[in-house]
This record gives C-alpha cells, sequence and structure tokens, in this order.
C-alpha cells in the first residue's frame, strides 16, 4: 500500500463561455480554488504539460483545438496542479499521475501509476526521472529506465487496459528518492510534460528519543517514529517491542525501557519494513593494540558497544579517585607511556537509553629497571646480623648481584645480601646490579662501615731504659677501634683518672710516681684496658752496672786483640836444646807488657724500666765484687806448648790466661 500525501483537490480548470467552430472552439477557461480570498492568487497555466505565458490571472481566454489539455496551478505550487480538462473534446493529449508523491520504507516496494490518453494513435511509451538527466546519452531525450543500470533487475512497468501504466520498483533503496515521469508518442505529436510527475520519497524510519529519566533498574522515555515524509501526521505507524507489536498507533510512544529492550516502529501496512531498533549499549569489549608495550611507544585502546542511539564512550583509569575522563571517543591513545600508564583502564558507553560500563584491562607497561636503590637494615656493629637490600623499578622484575669492588657475593631472596655475623674485614664499598631482559644497571655505592668496640690497647714507656728521678717519661696507649677509641689513664689504687689522651707524659718522676698505671680504651661500642709498671732506679744498682758493662767490653777487646796476634804470628820450627844461647839474646822490650782493665762481676741481668719491685731488691742484696787490675803475663817461648800452642798438633785453641787481681774495692 502506498502512502500518499497531498493532491489537487483544491484546483479545478471551469469552462465558462464556449463558442464553437469547425476546426477550434473559442473559450474561457477559470482557475477555482477553494482557498479564499482568490484574488490574491497568482495563476499559471500549462497547455498539454507545458507552460505558457499568461498574466497569472485566474481566468485564461483563447482558441482551443481539439487534442489540447489545460491545467491550472498557483504559482510556487505547481505540484498541487489541477486536474487536466479537454476542452475541444472528450479525448485530449494527457497524462494523469495516481499520487502526486510517495513516501516508501527503504527496502520496501513501490508501484508508482498514471493514466493516460491521447487523441492519436500511440507508437511508443516510457518511464523516466529527470534528476537521472546527466546520465542520459542525449540529455534532450529521456531514458527509459528499465535500461538504467541503477534499476538493472529492479524495475518493472505493467501495462492494464484502459491506458494505464505502472511503474514497479523493489527493494528502494534512498537514492531511489526522485520524481518519475510517464512519456508517450502518438504520430508526430510528443508529450513532453514540464508538471511535475510522481515524487517518491525512500525514508529510512527512525525511533527518535525524546524525553528520559534515568532510574537505577531502567529508563523512563518517549519515543518518536521518524519519518523523511510530510507531513507526518497524516501518516500512521505501528510499533514494535522485542519483536512484538504494541497495540499503540501514535506517532509518540512512551514506557519504562529495561537493559535488553529493543524497540522498533514501521508505517503502518508496511509492518514488514521496520525501522532500525532501539535500545541501551549491549555488553562490549575493549581491546589494546600491542601485546608488548614498551616505555616511550604509544598505545591505542579501543572501546565497542552495540548500542542505537549510537552510544557516547567516556575512558578511565581504574582507581583514580577524582575520576577524571582520559577520553570521551572510542579510542584512548596513550603517546610516549611511561611506567606510571601502568594500570588498568575502563570506558562507560551511554546513550538516552542507558549505559553500561566495561571490562577493565590491564595496561602493562615494560621497561629495564631504573637506578637500584640500596640500604643497610640494623646497627653494623661487629657480630650483628646485617642486611643488603637493593631495589629496582623495572618490569619484567629484576634480578640482583651484589658485588663488594670486583668480587660477586652470594644473594638471598628479593635480591638482599646476608651477614649472618658481620667482621671488620667486611667493611668496604658495595654496589648491586639490577637487571632484565632489556638491559643492566649498577646502583651507587654504599660504604659499610662495621663499628668495633677497641681491642686490647698496646702500652708502652718512653724513654725504654731506667727511670731516673727528675726524669720525664711519656706513656703511650693504642688501640684498634671503630670509631676510633678515647683514653683514659689510672694509677692503682686511684678512684680518679690520672690523665687522658693517647700519651700521658709525667715531667719529673719522683718514687711516689712509681706503681701500676693502666690504660683505657672506650667508644660507642665498648671499652678495653691494659697495665704497665713504673719504677725508680736504684743508684748504686745502676753504677754497679755501669761498671760490669764497662769490664765486659774490656774483656771483649782483650779477647779479640789475643786472637788476631796468636793468628798473625808466624810458628817458628822448634829448636834443638843445644842452643840456649838464642835465649839470652832476647831484649826485654821483647816481653809482653801487663795489661789491666777494671771488671764488673754481677749475677743480675739489666734492668728495664718495666721490671717487678722484688727484683730491684734482690739485687741490692748481692755482694759485688770489683777488681781493680787484671794483668796477663805472656809464658817464656819453651813453655808455649804448655799452654796449649802444641807445634806437633794441627788445631789450633786460645785460652784465657790467668787473672791476677791487684786489689779489690767494696763498692
Amino acid at each position: 500500500m502506498d502512502i500518499k500525501y497531498g493532491g489537487s483537490d483544491s484546483l479545478q480548470v471551469q469552462v465558462t463561455t464556449a463558442t464553437h467552430h469547425q476546426h477550434y472552439t473559442e473559450a474561457e477557461l477559470k482557475c477555482h480554488s477553494s482557498c479564499s480570498p482568490a484574488g490574491r492568487l497568482s495563476f499559471v497555466w500549462f497547455k498539454n504539460g507545458q507552460r505558457i505565458m499568461t498574466e497569472g490571472t485566474s481566468s485564461y481566454k483563447h482558441y482551443f483545438y481539439p487534442g489540447d489539455s489545460y491545467v491550472c496551478a498557483v504559482e510556487g505550487h505547481e505540484d498541487s496542479h489541477s486536474p487536466p480538462v479537454c476542452v475541444g473534446g472528450q479525448s485530449c493529449n494527457r497524462v494523469t499521475y495516481t499520487q502526486r508523491s510517495i513516501c516508501a520504507p527503504k527496502g520496501s516496494s513501490v508501484d508508482i501509476s498514471s493514466t493516460y490518453s491521447s487523441s492519436g494513435s500511440i507508437t511508443s511509451k516510457l518511464w523516466f526521472s529527470p534528476e537521472r538527466s546527466r546520465q542520459w546519452v542525449y540529455q534532450s531525450q529521456p531514458e527509459d529506465l528499465s535500461e538504467d543500470p541503477q534499476y538493472a533487475g529492479r524495475v518493472q512497468v505493467l501495462e492494464t487496459e484502459g491506458g494505464r501504466s505502472t511503474l514497479r520498483i523493489t527493494e528502494l533503496t534512498e537514492r531511489d528518492s526522485a520524481q518519475y515521469h510517464f512519456k508517450f508518442t502518438a504520430g508526430s505529436f510528443d508529450w513532453r510534460s514540464s508538471l511535475p510527475g510522481t515524487t517518491l520519497t525512500v525514508t529510512a524510519l527512525q525511533v527518535q528519543v525524546t524525553t528520559t529519566t534515568h532510574h537505577q533498574l531502567y529508563t523512563e522515555a518517549e519515543l518518536k517514529c521518524h519519518s523523511s515524509c510530510s507531513p507526518a501526521g497524516r501518516l500512521s505507524y505501528v510499533w514494535f517491542k522485542n519483536g512484538q507489536r504494541i497495540m499503540r498507533e501514535e506517532t509518540s510512544y512512551k514506557d519504562n525501557f529495561y537493559p535488553g529492550d529493543k524497540i522498533s516502529c514501521a508505517f503502518k501496512g508496511r509492518e514488514d519494513y521496520r525501522s532500525p531498533s532501539v535500545y541501551a549499549p549491549k555488553p562490549f569489549s575493549v581491546s589494546v593494540n600491542s601485546s608488548e608495550i614498551m616505555e616511550g611507544s604509544s598505545v591505542n585502546l579501543t572501546c565497542r558497544s552495540d548500542a542505537n542511539p549510537a552510544a557516547n564512550y567516556t575512558w578511565y583509569k581504574d582507581g583514580d579517585p577524582d575520576l577524571k575522563p582520559l577520553s570521551e571517543d572510542p579510542h584512548l591513545v596513550l603517546t610516549s607511556v611511561q611506567s606510571s600508564n601502568s594500570g588498568k583502564y575502563y570506558c562507560i558507553a551511554e546513550n538516552a537509553l542507558g549505559r553500561r560500563t566495561s571490562e577493565s584491562i590491564s595496561v602493562d607497561v615494560r621497561y629495564p629497571p631504573k637506578l637500584p636503590s640500596v640500604s643497610a637494615s640494623g646497627d653494623i656493629v661487629e657480630g650483628s646480623s646485617v642486611n643488603l637490600t637493593c631495589c629496582s623499578d623495572a618490569n619484567p622484575a629484576a634480578t640482583y648481584t651484589w658485588h663488594k669492588e670486583n668480587r660477586t657475593l652470594p644473594v638471598g631472596s628479593a635480591g638482599n645480601h646476608h651477614f649472618t655475623s658481620i667482621r671488620s674485614e667486611d667493611s668496604g664499598i658495595y654496589y648491586c646490579k639490577a637487571e632484565n631482559q632489556y638491559a643492566p644497571i649498577n646502583s651507587t655505592s654504599v660504604h659499610i662501615d662495621v663499628q668495633y668496640a677497641p681491642r686490647l690497647p698496646s702500652v708502652s714507656v718512653s724513654p725504654s731504659a731506667e727511670i731516673v728521678e727528675g726524669s720525664s717519661v711519656n706513656l703511650t696507649c693504642s688501640s684498634d677501634a671503630n670509631p676510633a677509641a678515647n683514653y683514659t689513664w689510672y694509677k692503682e689504687d686511684e678512684d680518679s683518672p690520672t690523665a687522658s689522651g693517647q700519651i700521658f707524659t709525667i715531667t719529673d718522676f719522683r718514687a711516689e710516681h712509681s706503681g701500676n698505671y693502666y690504660c683505657e680504651a672506650r667508644n660507642s661500642r665498648g671499652r678495653h684496658n691494659n697495665t704497665l709498671h713504673l719504677a725508680l732506679a736504684d743508684k748504686r744498682l745502676m753504677k754497679l752496672t755501669a761498671v760490669g758493662i764497662i769490664a765486659v767490653v774490656l774483656l771483649a777487646v782483650v779477647a779479640l786483640f789475643l786472637l788476631l796476634w796468636i793468628r798473625k804470628k808466624p810458628e817458628e820450627p822448634e829448636e834443638p836444646e843445644e842452643r840456649p844461647d838464642r835465649r839470652e839474646q832476647e831484649k826485654p822490650e821483647e816481653q809482653d807488657e801487663l795489661q789491666y782493665a777494671s771488671i764488673h762481676f754481677s749475677s743480675d741481668p739489666l734492668y728495664s724500666n718495666i721490671r717487678s719491685v722484688q727484683l730491684l731488691r734482690h739485687a741490692e742484696q748481692q755482694e759485688v765484687v770489683e777488681y781493680a787490675a787484671v794483668k796477663f803475663k805472656a809464658p817464656p817461648r819453651g813453655e808455649r806448648s804448655s799452654y796449649g800452642f802444641n807445634s806437633s798438633s794441627s788445631k789450633r785453641s786460645c785460652c784465657l790466661p790467668s787473672l791476677y787481681a791487684s786489689g779489690t774495692e767494696s763498692v
């Protein structure tokens, strides 16, 4: 069923006066309109479909010949012209379209019909569309639509008796919207009408959402079936919800709509050609354009949802407390992504009938390790447990190795190096290396300084010889410690410290300074001490010691001299006893002189300045004998063999000569 609107019922051509002649008729025509006042309208007249020049009045007086037809129209509204009138007889040349306008839904079929007549015998006829004139081979000569490629297979012309021709077009598209004309030829007469034919409007029906109120579970909305045909008020529509017809035939439809509801409309009588359904966004998907997203690259996230009307999209990042929209487009483009762009993203699709939220999609930005941060846990004290930690931001997660200078250390879980009981030799420079499949990177160095309490102090006295009364004495204390130790000197049996500092100086040493001293080395990690003894030297013992030293030195010198003298003197052959006269010839000067030396014999060793009091007292009680002189007398030459110088022996021996004391002195 075709939908028609408008018409020419408001205009009629009336013949007011007529005078018939043999070959023509003299008459006056009047264009009658039901609109008033008619005097204010301007009219146009057409003869055989062609406009004729008139003064625009509603009357037209002229000579009319058989076969001519006339119509009138209000100027500017030629589409609504009057029906044609034959003035010279009942049979004339004319074409009348059954419907001036037809509105048909897209995809349907339409029949465009016309009635025609001619005063002569019709030799040819066809349907054409003036809008296709640019496609004609000869623009002044219309082409048959049945031969137009645009309509190939979709056009059919139906002829019936009584001068009726119907153009049927199937599978209508919006490009088929146009005017369609019928044309015939009768002998030398060619019907060429400048009047409009039948206007076809192919419409894609649309459901428009006019008002909405959103609720938690549904949306209250008013829908309107929209068509490009006008006036819409003369058209009848039917509605469908989820495929079921609703008993309403109004242009508008108001109801509560839930997610999943689908609503469409159609022309009444053309229910098979419904409008596209409208519905809230359906469940949809989000996607990312790359499976491996490297830092610095671009990422395109796409959100797709089936919805009608088309959905509006908004992108968000999961966990954003401000819910700031990142994009209001189906695509979210992240350029030069950084590690901070990692996370989950989702989009919201919304139209007039509802909204839907997508599932989240993860963006995992890959990048090599950043500069690692290193730290040491706990108090770094000798013997304590210390954990070195290395941490770097990396994706995928980095693996770690610890190094002390150029030595690789074992690594525990999570990139840690653990000292169960750290030692002082563990002090040094450490760094860690973090790496993943993209690149390695070294951390900055960290200095591990192991602290420990002072070791056993080393104590000493200077000068190291016997301490003489009135002399200056330096006591020195030294200990390995970290942090460096502070030193305090104490004297035994005294409560308060004697001195502080590494060196303790006694400038005028006296007897009361003798005794035990100890040094205490202290730092924040502990303390340790060590003791030494100071004693004033005995003057008599010092004198005795000095004399003994001199005697021993002289004795050693004499012994060395005799040994050298014996080695250098050649051995003489043994002479017979008959020559005693040679001995008598020796001069007294050749006899060895007596050698004297003072000798100190003492059983005590040399005393250092650090000794026990008991040793000093024992030394004072010993008797000391000092020999004033020692005489070495050479034996007669004939008696040398009795002292071990036998010429017949191959060995040489040296014995000390007899000692003769010249006197004694008690010291």
